[in-house]
């Protein structure tokens, strides 16, 4: 029999995705680590603001961080996260799932 889902820590996580301003954040971070400055400038917020972001992201389990000097540096836990976004986004766009196409011209 296959595993399900934990449902309730999936729940947990598309939770902490639902905000605009974290939805930016995982944008970003799906380029790649960024700093706590560079992620306010993506953001558009105050320090006080992302840094409650990054942490709903990182209690959620999505988010690791480590200290590099005075910086903080975040990066996703889940770098596949990038296309599940991204999949999602083409869909509510009325155009197919880019991974369905990707996937369909390499038969």
């Amino acid at each position: 029999m296959a595993k399900s889902f934990d449902r309730v820590g999936l729940a947990r996580a598309l939770k902490a995705l639902a905000h605009p301003s974290r939805l930016a954040a995982v944008e970003a971070l799906a380029k790649g680590p960024r700093c706590v400055c560079e992620l306010q400038e993506v953001m558009g917020s105050d320090l006080s603001t992302v840094s409650r972001h990054l942490k709903t992201l990182a209690d959620a389990g999505l988010l690791d961080s480590e200290r590099r000097g005075q910086k903080i540096f975040y990066r996703l836990k889940t770098p596949c996260i990038g296309d599940f976004l991204a999949c999602i986004d083409s869909v509510l766009a009325g155009e197919p799932c880019r991974l369905l196409v990707a996937a369909a011209s390499d038969r």
